[in-house]
């Protein structure tokens, strides 16, 4: 069975570059080795981070971009290490879990790659792009299992269905929806023609020249709401009309949510956030808060900022909060873009939902 590789599971360590330099510390020598490998040269840009390296051994932004370096060059197996060892000195970062996910599922062992994004979410519930790649995951799993029952019996109609809706959704080499002939294993040659490579524009994390782009998939027709039917919340994504933040009630409860969590107040922290919120990958209440205190209460300080927040109104009581969040703790300094859905309680404007990404 030949697959092609997800598009945007190749991008991602572009945008998990640009988080690690997101502050001064170093930039300078991290940013000439990134810019070496964006320029291709490589073995250049592996011999200034190793310097870099060398008089910091244990940073883990050096330590990062190092294996997106040695992904680039193809030193698969150097990169796979250094992700691994990133996931064993700091289990909190999701990033390399998705990474390491990124060069097996290049491998083609999907398995591997699930288990990684497993942790991923595990160490980072709300990490949006590790539940979306594990989506991807579990397309090619579902492909390799329709296309062993086929082999099995090529007449088997349901199966062929199926196996062609995920081709067609994952943008895979047998486009346009057509089921592989039965009998055919994984290293046997494919009946249909190869996709074209991917051009690399950005610094990626696994992204071989013979990895094929994967199109997105056609968006799915909407069917036509009945109009006696109430309309259901807005979804985070949702764009609304920004509203004001200088000096009302949401900016004041967004500072003090970074300040508790700042100061390492969990009761104070937890409590600005609603009864009903939504707790990333649907776990309880009690696991979730119980995993929150345990992070917060690690050895060391721990600041908290917010940047350029702009709020949507999506209803008197309900609003959409985008920012841009910078994370430093002894161990750890990230920039990443935070959303939140914010709904008012008794005079209080506590947290609903939570996500990290886009």
């Amino acid at each position: 069975m030949s697959l092609n590789y997800p598009r945007h599971m190749l991008s991602l360590a572009a945008g998990l570059l640009l988080v690690a330099l997101a502050f001064p510390v170093h930039a300078d020598s991290l940013q000439d080795a990134s810019l070496l490998l964006k320029q291709g040269q490589k073995p250049q840009a592996l011999d200034k981070i190793d310097q870099y390296l060398a008089g910091k051994p244990k940073d883990a932004q050096g330590r990062f971009l190092r294996g997106l370096i040695l992904t680039e060059m193809g030193r698969t197996s150097e990169a796979i290490t250094v992700f691994t060892k990133l996931t064993e000195d700091y289990p909190e970062l999701p990033e390399p879990y998705n990474n390491l996910a990124v060069i097996y599922a290049q491998q083609k062992n999907y398995e591997k790659a699930k288990q990684s994004l497993e942790m991923a979410i595990r160490t980072h519930p709300s990490y949006a792009t590790a539940h979306e790649n594990l989506g991807d995951i579990y397309a090619q799993l579902a492909s390799q299992a329709y296309d062993k029952a086929l082999q099995i019996d090529s007449g088997n109609a349901s199966a062929q269905t199926k196996l062609a809706m995920i081709r067609d959704l994952m943008g895979s080499a047998g486009r346009p929806g057509t089921a592989r002939p039965a009998g055919k294993t994984s290293g046997a040659a494919s009946a249909t023609p190869p996709a074209k490579p991917l051009e690399e524009k950005t610094v990626v994390a696994a992204a071989p020249k013979t990895v094929a782009t994967a199109p997105k998939p056609p968006a799915p027709v909407a069917t036509a709401p009945t109009p006696a039917v109430p309309v259901a919340a807005a979804p985070i994504a949702a764009a609304k009309p920004a509203v004001d933040l200088a000096g009302n009630e949401i900016a004041k409860s967004l500072d003090a949510w970074a300040a508790a969590w700042s100061k390492k107040n969990v009761k104070a922290y937890l409590a600005f956030y609603a009864k009903n919120f939504q707790t990333p990958g649907g776990s309880s209440r009690a696991s979730w808060e119980a995993e929150r205190a345990q992070r917060i209460n690690k050895p060391g300080g721990i600041q908290v900022d917010i940047e350029n927040p702009k709020v949507s109104q999506d209803g008197p009581d309900h609003v959409t909060v985008r920012f841009r969040q910078h994370y430093r703790s002894a161990s750890l300094k990230t920039s990443s873009n935070k959303v939140m859905v914010l709904v008012r309680n008794e005079g209080r404007w506590l947290i609903q939902q939570e996500r990290v990404g886009k």
